[in-house]
């Protein structure tokens, strides 16, 4: 049986939608929330889902500790967060590959994500692979900061329809949200310079280009140049001009604003480094607040 996984904090806003488009799986469902304040739990009630509370440290930790909660019927988990939803072709076809027999052990789904109520179609995030759907016993997430994905053992599959990924919160939270991811990419960015090149890891596909690319040549290129480079392959090459002004204001602050926080970040924390007044992980915890 299918357990779907979804994480929340203060989610009323988005998570009936998200448990409808899964209403016709026949799914178990596990809500794992960071002790909201508002109707979060009564949503997650009315749908029937089984609803635990476990404090936040980041989604890695979390979500593997939801997979110590999993029903002794779960064969597949699907992870999903509380601000996305799955259409309706991409429902039936997770049905369809969890009910049947096949060799993969994990599957890919297309993501699609809306900005400023626009889907963005351009840019290169416009049906990005994710791997969300896997078998029991064989999948687990990476234990990171951020970017963090899930690692299979064995084969994947891909399925076609689309996972939709779209925030109705303001864009102040928006900004706020990102400024708090930009310190957990910079943790990863510190760890990969300062405490190992590489760290081992099971992803496939897309993800694990994208990550090469970026510790074997974004890392390496000077902060300004490599800001705008990345802005304008997007904005230009990619042609995310072509989603209007939508277009404009999501990849200027996802591809320009965040990239750029996240060196200026890491900027901070090295020239604190090179003081040599205190160690890595207490540098690193007392400017970025985190605890390593």
């Amino acid at each position: 049986m299918l357990t779907v996984i979804i994480l929340t904090l203060n989610e009323d806003i988005h998570l009936e939608r998200c448990l409808s488009s899964l209403s016709t799986l026949d799914a178990n469902l596990i809500i794992v929330d960071s002790f909201s304040s508002d109707k979060t739990s009564e949503i997650a009630c009315h749908y029937g889902c089984l609803f635990v509370q476990n404090k936040f440290v980041n989604h890695s930790a979390q979500f593997n500790f939801a997979l110590t909660q999993l029903p002794s019927s779960t064969s597949w988990i699907l992870r999903m967060d509380a601000d996305e939803y799955l259409t309706p072709e991409l429902a039936k076809n997770i049905k369809t590959a969890v009910e049947g027999k096949t060799e993969y052990v994990g599957f890919y789904l297309r993501r699609q994500i809306a900005f400023g109520g626009k889907i963005i179609k351009f840019g290169g995030v416009s049906g990005v692979e994710v791997l969300r759907l896997f078998r029991h016993g064989f999948g687990r997430c990476e234990n990171r900061w951020m970017d963090e994905h899930i690692e299979v053992d064995g084969l994947s599959g891909r399925l076609d329809g689309y996972l939709i990924d779209d925030n109705k919160k303001s864009l102040t939270f928006w900004i706020q949200k990102h400024n708090l991811y930009s310190n957990r990419e910079a943790v990863e960015v510190l760890k990969w310079r300062h405490l190992n090149r590489s760290v081992p890891s099971r992803i496939s596909g897309s993800a694990k280009i994208k990550r090469t690319i970026k510790e074997n040549i974004y890392y390496r290129l000077p902060v300004v140049s490599k800001v705008f480079i990345y802005f304008i392959y997007r904005y230009i090459f990619r042609l995310g001009f072509l989603d209007g002004r939508e277009g404009f204001f999501f990849h200027f602050l996802q591809g320009f604003w965040y990239r750029f926080l996240v060196e200026i970040k890491v900027i901070e924390v090295e020239r604190h480094l090179a003081k040599g007044q205190s160690d890595f992980h207490e540098v690193v915890e007392n400017i970025l607040n985190v605890r390593l």
